[in-house]
Parts: structure tokens; sequence; C-alpha cells
């Protein structure tokens, strides 16, 4: 098999708040793709042998003084590129074409005129279709070698291509979904405009990342800190794979985790892995440190502290009997994803791991080196990649949880009998939505016992005073914005009834309908 990131396609971010989206879309055509800043040099770009380069969208006017350049060596290299509104007209510019503001935009849903006969981007699609424009200039005059293949009443030249040079580009974003045949254009471009065989499946990243972990490890010894979380549990299944009793996975319970969930991974997880599991029951460690603690910032810091010394403990044990056997401890799995690394910057490959990063953290002075198996991929692929190689349905397709768990979902102190509430109230809701096929439409869908509210209602012949409790169901393909989703209501009906009915202490269910911004998703 190829390795499939011998030619990846580069998506250059000129700006765009869709850069990760075309990223996206790429992968969804079997094709592996990163995102690279418009700074990085000509040269750079082509050093990597990429298979596609696609020029994304931004805010900038390509004739302005401090635009964003292109520069024109990446259209004459013989690499196929893929300009994209913004992208669009750099390169009609930089090929000698004419950009102008013409005082005719276009905003939203537009109607777009294509020419199928003999176009590489619009075979086999209707001649009149609906795309999603968001421009103020237009190219007025295409380059010279470049067939206009559509037109809209305000943008004569909305497309052009050039196979012999394998250029090509739209005035729109065909990433959006509102651009109805926007991924079968993207499509045609990467399979016929590019040549790529669309061979990026789960099965070669497995295949990849197997025998990448088995040359960095070698005969070393590993740990994980497993969270029971998607990206936790897909990184030790995959490590495991690959290396087998050579990695040790610690998972801490600190008993503010959700009903079932310490079960799951116990016994769930390390019966479709066999991975060597560790299991720290530090629960009361955990409440006794937060009685008497309603703010949730300290709260938060409580829990990373508790959970940073149960761990460290955990770390030293297995160092221990590692250094015993003759094969020291030498990494640590974590489970970062792609839009981490983008976020961050880029990231920096292996490292060192300090108190500060998200496995809880560890002492300054006991060093690894990071195994991140996940780093190329998003959360769908994640899932793809869980479900080949047999993670339990269950652990794959659970909701992201937090980490200092159901400690910040709880308004107020918490004690073990609020946890016990929101352990039940958290169970119905979960129930009840799996029930009604919403759990892969709902992003996540936090509970919140306001614990330090209590509201009157009537129960029987008489008055109660009991707590209110929060449901915030979310929509969202990476957390950065998120909506609320719409329940439908006899599905928030029945949530309703059995809280009320089967959780003695709660007796008002309310809906939180607010946004991502300006709202988090998570209460505290």
């Amino acid at each position: 098999m190829s390795d499939p990131h011998a030619k990846p396609v580069l998506v250059v971010d000129y700006g765009a708040q869709y850069a990760q989206l075309i990223a996206r879309r790429v992968r969804e055509a079997n094709a592996f793709s990163e995102v690279v800043p418009h700074t990085t040099p000509a040269a750079e770009l082509l050093a990597r042998d990429p298979g596609a380069i696609i020029l994304s969208g931004g805010p900038a006017s390509v004739y302005a003084p401090d635009a964003p350049g292109l520069d024109p060596e990446l259209l004459q290299a013989g690499v196929p590129v893929f300009g994209m509104c913004y992208g669009f007209q750099a390169m009609a510019q930089a090929l000698g074409g004419v950009v102008e503001r013409t005082g005719l935009g276009e905003y939203g849903s537009t109607p777009a005129t294509v020419f199928p006969r003999g176009s590489t981007l619009f075979k086999g699609q209707p001649e009149q279709q609906s795309v999603w424009m968001s421009h103020g200039d237009g190219v007025v005059t295409a380059p010279e070698g470049m067939v206009v293949t559509a037109n809209t009443a305000n943008a004569p030249v909305a497309a052009f291509e050039d196979d012999a040079r394998r250029l090509y580009g739209v005035q729109w974003h065909p990433e959006v979904m509102h651009s109805t045949f926007g991924q079968r254009v993207l499509e045609n471009f990467l399979r016929d405009g590019a040549g790529l065989p669309g061979d990026w499946t789960a099965e070669s990243i497995v295949s990849e990342q197997i025998e990448r972990i088995r040359t960095q490890v070698g005969d070393a010894r590993v740990i994980c800190g497993l969270s029971g979380g998607v990206d936790s549990s897909v990184a030790a299944a995959l490590v495991q794979k690959a290396i087998g009793d050579q990695l040790t996975c610690v998972f801490v319970d600190h008993g503010l985790l959700r009903q079932g969930e310490a079960e799951q991974v116990r016994e769930d997880f390390v019966q479709a892995t066999g991975v060597d599991l560790v299991v720290v029951d530090a629960a009361d460690r955990f409440l006794d440190a937060l009685a008497g603690v309603a703010d949730p910032e300290t709260k938060r810091k409580i829990i990373g502290r508790e959970f940073i010394r149960v761990f460290e403990q955990a770390a030293r044990d297995i160092v221990g009997s590692a250094e015993s056997d003759g094969h020291p401890v030498e990494f640590l799995v974590q489970g970062t994803l792609y839009p981490d690394v983008v976020e961050s910057g880029g990231g920096s490959g292996t490292a060192n791991i300090k108190s500060h990063h998200n496995v809880g953290g560890l002492p300054d002075d006991l060093m690894f080196k990071l195994v991140e198996p996940l780093r190329d991929l998003f959360k769908d692929e994640v899932r793809e990649v869980g479900l080949e190689i047999g993670v339990p349905e269950g652990i794959v397709w659970r909701q992201p949880f937090p980490g200092p768990g159901l400690g910040i979902r709880i308004i107020g102190e918490v004690t073990r009998d609020r946890l016990e509430t929101l352990r039940a109230a958290d169970a119905i809701v979960r129930a009840e939505l799996t029930e009604a096929g919403l759990d892969r439409e709902i992003w996540q869908c936090p509970v919140v016992l306001l614990a330090d509210i209590r509201s009157v209602g009537v129960q029987g012949d008489g008055r109660t005073y009991g707590h209110p409790i929060v449901l915030r169901p979310v929509s969202s393909e990476d957390a950065m914005t998120a909506d609320w989703t719409r329940v439908p209501f006899d599905v928030l009906a029945r949530i309703s009834t059995r809280i009320t009915n089967e959780v003695r202490e709660v007796n008002r269910v309310v809906l939180d309908v607010t946004s991502k911004p300006p709202g988090t998703i998570e209460w505290e």
C-alpha cells in the first residue's frame, strides 16, 4: 500500500473562516490534507511534494497593498492548484487576469450557470445550481489560457479551468453545504484534475500508524492516561494494537464520572482491546478535597491538582516496575487531534510533558516523549479509526465529557448526595436521547444541577422545594462554535416527566437555548 501521506493536499489559509472545513471536505473525499499558513514560502510547500494545493478564501482584497500574496512559482511547478473565492482571485491576478471592485458583490446563496461539457470541475452536474458566494471584488478578465466554465448575474468569470496546466478555480465556496454541488466539484478536482487515488481511509490510517508507532517506540515501555473518552481510548487502542503489552494505561476514577462509565472502561474497553489497565480508585480523595468548595475555578484547580498527584504516583509505580525488567518507560500517549495542532500554531512533534498538558500533568523531573497517533485526524476520523480497530461503539460514540467531570456540572458545592442526584438525571437524559435516535445528531448534552437553587413545586398534595435540572443539548462540528439542538418536544416531555418522577430531589427541568457564542457549552 502506498503511504497516504506521501502526496498531501495542502490547504493554503488566507485567513478564511472555512480553512479547516476545506481540509475536512478533502478528507471526506479520501485524500489526506493539511492546513498551512499563506506565509509559508513556495519552496517549502513544493518541497513537501504535494499531490495538490488548494487556495482558501479570505477577507482581503487582492489588490490592497497589504493583501496576502501568491507566489507565481506555485502555479508554474506543475502541481494541481484549485483556488476558492480569494484564492480564485489571487490565481487570476498572478496569472495576468484582472480583478476589480465591480460594485456588484454577491453574498449568500446565488444562482450560477456552469458549463459541464468538456469541464473537469462540473462534469456530470446540471447547468443551473446554487452556490454560496461572499465577494465584493470580481474577476473581470480571465487569464490567458483559462477557459471560463461558470458565471452568475454579477460575475461573468465565476470559474475557470486549464487542464494543460492543471489549474482550476471558482469564485464561490464549494466547501460549505449551501453550495449544492460543492463536494462534487471538489472531488472532480481531486480525482480528475489532480489524479489522486482517494485511498486515504480508516484502514490505511491504522496500517500507517501501527508502523510509525513501532518504529518510534522500539522495545521501550509506554504509558497512557486513559479517561474513557473517545480520543484517549482510540489512541490507547491504536498503540496497544501496535506494541501490545509494552503499553500500560492508567484510569483515574475520581468519583465525578457519569453512571456506568468506570465499568465501561474497566470491562468493555479492556475486553475489546486487551489493554493492560491500572485503575486507581480515588473518589474519596477527590470528594474530601472538594468539600465546602463552590467556586467553579477553585473546583477545577482542585480536581486538576489531585489528578496530577494520583497520576504521578501511578506513573512512578509503572516506571519502577519497568526499570526492574530492563525496559524503562520512555513514552506517553496523548490523544492530540488535528484541530489542537492547527489552533496551537502547528505543534512541535515529540516534546517533554510538563504539568500544564492535558493528560493531567507530570512532574518536571519525569520526562517522556510523546506518542500522538491521532495528531493528523479530526474527531469524526478518530471515530472511524476506533471502529476499524474494534473500540466498543459505546465509547466511540460517547459525547465529549470534561476532564473535571460532573464536578463542573454541579453549580455549588460537590457532595456525594448531589452527585447521585445528577448521575440519576443524566442517565435518564442519555437513555431517552439514545432511544430517540439522537445520539449522533447531538454533539453533547450537558446535564446541569443547580444545587444552590431551590424552586417551589407541587407533588401529590404537598409543596416541594427541589432543585432545577438544566438540559444543554448542542450541535457542533468541532466545539469552537455551537447551536442549541432542536430536540423534539415529545422527547423533552419524556425526559422532564421521568426526571421529576424518578429523581426525588428534582422538581423542575429547564432547557438552555443559548448558542456559542455568546454562551459556552459547559456552564462552569
